[in-house]
């Protein structure tokens, strides 16, 4: 299947511009067409850095409604009763749920924003009313606007900027990650005996605000996105607007995070840790938009056909620190089951060798066996069976049981010789004589002595042969 497209431009003026490679392209690629997919693969890990009880994680995944604090409590009604008559007169971007229209609009007020950061007091500091309304009227009618001509001030712009986001549905980080936000703001280091710190562990953090960004909605990612960079920015430059990161944290997280219709009453417990959690985002907004390493490999192996690495720690046992990519996972699986099968192959076959081997050993002396023997020894070694293969020796045969046999041992205390030799050993040169040894030393090799020379040799042989037969047999019967 055709992971991406492929388009070919003849323009010879663009050819030279550099190739923009987009590492989460696999990543987006999932998200976009196996959603349940992705959300399990990402939530599995948000898992693994923060606890998240069961309630908690069903409404992080969408199976049951949050349950957000104070609820129930009696101002949440009036709250309640009051957004509904602001959602009566919504227009096309304020007080409507986020769309990409909605942004397409509001990004033009952060645009502006970005070229007047050193506006002191920006974002605290409230603009005109009657200029507000004006600007967002114009906004909700999609109207053309010249933030330029220098009708509207950079504070008009601000405060229309919170406005929008306290007048969406819910808050743009979503009452589903309330509970997790809580949890990743209690993140914090171990010391050496695995004692829980007040040192806020950073790494976790933003490895746990990077997952979590990844489950948000498009539209709300996306707007997330453009705003703390423009936050981010204007910390930057503190020391002409006077807004540090915690600063305009104070001003936001009412906006992005905390949930609707309530209170700061019903937030006692958790204000603290939500205000630093939002000035934890601006200050590492650089990084939080990021997949994670693992993330991306695991997006990018589901379409190489894998999508059994699910998880950072997977990941970890699989990539090797001196690879710097990893091959395709079907060549891989291939080429161990070839590897698997080879070895197996092999180690039976040598098996067999060995039980061959041992059977022929213990075989009686023959022919037979010699020539198995003789066999076995022209094949490689490698094919060959060890040494160390435990082989019982073969009994000896005596040449015979005949008298002139029993003469020899009892006069010349030899040991019995073997009747045969095996074929492929050298064969020994048969003893001759000293007259022999003399003669041969005078004519030189066999090959170059004469027929009649030979037969001479072969006669004197068999006449010293006869007399020493007849010397023992002579000796033999007069000691009886």
């Amino acid at each position: 299947d055709a992971i991406c497209n492929f388009v070919i431009c003849n323009d010879s003026s663009l050819r030279s511009q550099p190739i923009i490679f987009n590492p989460d392209f696999f990543v987006e690629k999932l998200r976009h067409e196996k959603p349940e997919v992705f959300t399990e693969l990402v939530v599995s890990n948000i898992t693994r850095l923060i606890d998240l009880p069961g309630a908690e994680l069903a409404q992080l995944m969408g199976e049951e409604d949050p349950k957000l604090p104070g609820a129930n409590s009696t101002a949440s009604g009036f709250f309640r009763s009051l957004m509904s008559l602001k959602r009566k007169e919504k227009g096309v971007v304020f007080g409507s749920p986020l769309t990409e229209e909605g942004i397409a609009q509001v990004s033009q007020l952060i645009e502006y924003l970005h070229k007047n950061l050193r506006a002191e007091g920006l974002f605290r500091v409230p603009g005109n009313s009657i200029r507000q309304q004006i600007l967002k009227d114009a906004l909700n009618s999609g109207t053309d606007i010249d933030l330029d001509s220098g009708e509207f001030h950079s504070n008009d712009v601000a405060t229309l900027l919170k406005m929008f986001l306290g007048e969406l549905p819910e808050p743009l980080l979503t009452h589903k990650h309330f509970h997790a936000h809580l949890k990743i703001a209690d993140l914090t280091l171990f010391d050496e005996k695995g004692n829980k710190t007040s040192t806020p562990d950073k790494e976790r953090q933003i490895e746990a605000l990077q997952l979590l960004f990844l489950i948000l909605p498009a539209p709300n990612r996306s707007l997330l996105k453009l705003l703390l960079d423009l936050l981010y920015q204007t910390a930057k430059k503190q020391d002409k607007n006077k807004m540090s990161a915690h600063n305009l944290a104070l001003m936001f997280a009412p906006h992005i995070l905390w949930p609707r219709n309530v209170t700061a009453n019903d937030l006692q417990e958790n204000i603290t840790k939500l205000n630093n959690g939002v000035t934890f985002m601006i200050k590492h907004s650089q990084k939080l938009f990021k997949a994670p390493a693992y993330i991306r490999e695991c997006a990018r192996l589901h379409y190489l056909g894998s999508r059994a690495h699910t998880s950072k720690d997977d990941l970890d046992l699989l990539t090797s620190p001196s690879s710097k990519e990893l091959q395709p996972l079907k060549s891989q699986k291939r080429s161990r089951l070839d590897t698997c099968h080879q070895e197996e192959t092999q180690q039976r076959t040598e098996e067999a060798l060995k039980e061959l081997f041992r059977h022929v050993h213990n075989m009686p002396d023959s022919a037979k066996k010699k020539k198995l023997i003789r066999q076995f020894n022209k094949h490689p070694t490698a094919l060959t069976p060890g040494s160390d293969v435990p082989t019982s020796p073969a009994p000896r045969r005596t040449r015979s049981r005949s008298f002139s046999g029993l003469i020899k041992r009892k006069v010349l205390g030899t040991p019995v010789i073997l009747e045969r030799k095996s074929r492929d050993a050298t064969p020994e040169p048969e003893r001759v004589s000293k007259e022999n040894v003399h003669l041969l030393q005078k004519c030189g090799s066999p090959a170059h002595m004469s027929q009649a020379k030979l037969k001479s040799l072969e006669g004197r042989k068999e006449e010293s042969c006869r007399r020493m037969r007849a010397h023992l047999l002579s000796k033999d019967s007069s000691s009886l």
